[in-house]
């Protein structure tokens, strides 16, 4: 396959038209191997979200939140290839970061395109764009207010609910209670709540729920999994619960 063609799994659907296609007209011909990589007609009726699709959003997306203190730092960007190459390998880290650069230069139309991606990704793969947003924002280990403000807004724009940005929040941000928070109880929550809670938790965040993207990202996605079961087991020890 294509330099770029690989790591987007070989197709593009919906991130090939609207507001996205329109960032990204520069990229045909140039970075993607044409050959290599298809587009396919892509219906909002249609919930099988390309890994195409995925890593494009994600590459617009990230690109957003970096601009949202108003200016872009080497040592950003140096973060963000080492979150890639943690993620996906240092070839696919290289590719994304080519067109990063390109993206930062341009004006993102971040309600536009946030709406897009509602239109036409599922629930779980939305979810999985949150938390890995999160996960480059804090990439440097410093919560910065402007790019959690933004990262806010575009989970709004997603159609994510409240409590699931909370929930997701906390696992970058603790707040008090943070591991009922993760969970999306209230502190209160008696013993069979918190298991119950726990168990539906667990299915929302299981990294089968994104399989379809391919094993990077369920690798990815590991790590919410691994953060509901680590609130659960804190939650547990408080509770002397067995």
């Amino acid at each position: 396959m294509g330099r770029f063609g690989k790591w987007l799994g070989g197709s593009l659907g919906f991130a090939m038209g609207g507001p996205i296609g329109g960032l990204l007209g520069f990229i045909v011909g140039s970075v993607i191997d044409s050959a290599t990589v298809t587009t396919s007609a892509y219906s909002s009726s249609d919930y099988s979200t390309t890994p195409g699709d995925f890593g494009v959003s994600l590459l617009v997306l990230i690109a957003a939140v970096m601009k949202a203190d108003g200016k872009v730092v080497k040592s950003e960007l140096d973060y963000v290839k080492q979150f890639f190459i943690r993620q996906f390998g240092s070839s696919s880290a290289a590719q994304a970061t080519i067109i990063l650069r390109d993206l930062l230069n341009k004006d993102i139309p971040l309600k536009d395109v946030s709406q897009q991606i509602a239109r036409n990704m599922d629930y779980s793969s939305r979810l999985q764009l949150l938390h890995l947003l999160f996960n480059v924002s804090l990439a440097d280990g410093v919560a910065h207010p402007s790019e959690l403000d933004v990262i806010e807004k575009i989970s709004g724009y997603l159609g994510i609910s409240s409590t699931d940005f909370v929930s997701i929040k906390n696992m970058f941000v603790p707040e008090t209670d943070s591991s009922y928070k993760i969970l999306e109880i209230e502190r209160s929550a008696s013993n069979d709540e918190v298991k119950k809670a726990y168990r539906r938790m667990a299915m929302k965040y299981h990294p089968d729920k994104v399989s379809h993207l391919g094993e990077d990202y369920k690798k990815a996605a590991d790590e919410k999994f691994k953060k509901v079961n680590e609130a659960y087991e804190k939650i547990k020890k408080e509770r002397n619960m067995p």
